[in-house]
């Protein structure tokens, strides 16, 4: 197996995103390198394509010739449709969140990845971050009693991210994911849960945990904040426990998640963040949209 050799990473999309992280990073090597990249808009994908000296492919199967591996940064119901397509052509895949834009779509990609046998991974993007996993070290010896948490931003009140499937939606499925994974991962599994609010407005969560402990999550991405807002305080009888990602610089994220999705690739063993994981926090997110505590559309 020869471990130097770049991975082939197509793309999938050409939207803001796309451009500011996932070519970008992918472009940038030295373990992966952007081969080719396929949108429904092709002069946007075109202009990715040339920035970074990669192919621009007329369709997905044609992008799926030209790499080992597929990275997404599409809607979710998008995702999801090509997702299974590429995990049936064989490709490994590098996938965004939320999974899907449903749990039953979230299932069939995760069953498909399965089913063929391919590396998967989650762009859970703190998750890469060394402070994150600082984090979640100490958080593994505390005894956690309740926890406290918030997830908040403006970028649903205007902007290029204030457009389609996250005005729709909302924030539980657009930021749940993040703050579920970090809560189930740094208090314990979580057994049960609660959603009460607008996912377009202000959503209220509340988590009960494997281990007895209690959580609350505050979820928006209607709030006019200077900048983005991400805090988790673990509290128990030895103390607190405080994460705060105000201070962190997430383009320090980029060369892990890179660096690690490669080496899944060549190895052909995904990390824990992968598409199972994806799954659960659609898992999640569902059960708290089935207990009817939201109101709106969602």
């Amino acid at each position: 197996m020869n471990t130097t050799t770049p991975v082939e990473v197509g793309l999938i999309g050409a939207g803001p995103w796309a451009r500011a992280m996932h070519a970008r990073m992918l472009a940038a090597g030295p373990e992966t390198r952007l081969s080719a990249v396929w949108a429904r808009r092709a002069p946007a994908a075109r202009e990715i394509a040339e920035s970074h000296g990669a192919a621009v492919a007329g369709t997905p199967e044609e992008l799926f010739d030209r790499c080992e591996a597929v990275a997404f940064a599409v809607p979710p119901a998008v995702q999801a449709e090509l997702a299974v397509r590429a995990a049936k052509a064989g490709k490994a895949l590098l996938l965004e969140k939320p999974l899907g834009p449903d749990l039953a779509s979230a299932r069939a990609v995760a069953e498909a990845v399965a089913e063929a046998g391919v590396v998967s991974q989650m762009v859970l993007t703190k998750r890469y971050h060394p402070a994150t996993r600082d984090f979640l070290r100490r958080a593994a010896a505390l005894e956690t009693t309740g926890a406290r948490s918030c997830y908040l931003h403006g970028a649903f009140l205007g902007g290029e991210f204030a457009t389609g499937w996250r005005l729709e939606q909302g924030a539980l499925l657009d930021l749940g994911p993040h703050l579920l994974d970090l809560l189930d991962a740094a208090v314990g599994p979580i057994t049960g849960i609660r959603a009460t609010g607008d996912p377009r407005h202000w959503v209220e969560l509340t988590c009960e945990h494997e281990n007895g402990a209690v959580s609350q999550a505050s979820l928006s991405g209607s709030v006019r904040l200077p900048r983005v807002r991400t805090r988790i305080e673990l509290l128990g009888p030895r103390g607190e426990l405080v994460f705060d990602t105000s201070g962190i610089d997430h383009e320090e994220c980029w060369p892990i998640l890179r660096a690690e999705f490669a080496a899944a690739v060549r190895s052909g063993r995904p990390g824990e963040l992968d598409a199972a994981r994806g799954l659960r926090l659609q898992e999640l997110i569902d059960a708290a949209t089935a207990g009817r505590g939201l109101s709106g559309d969602s």
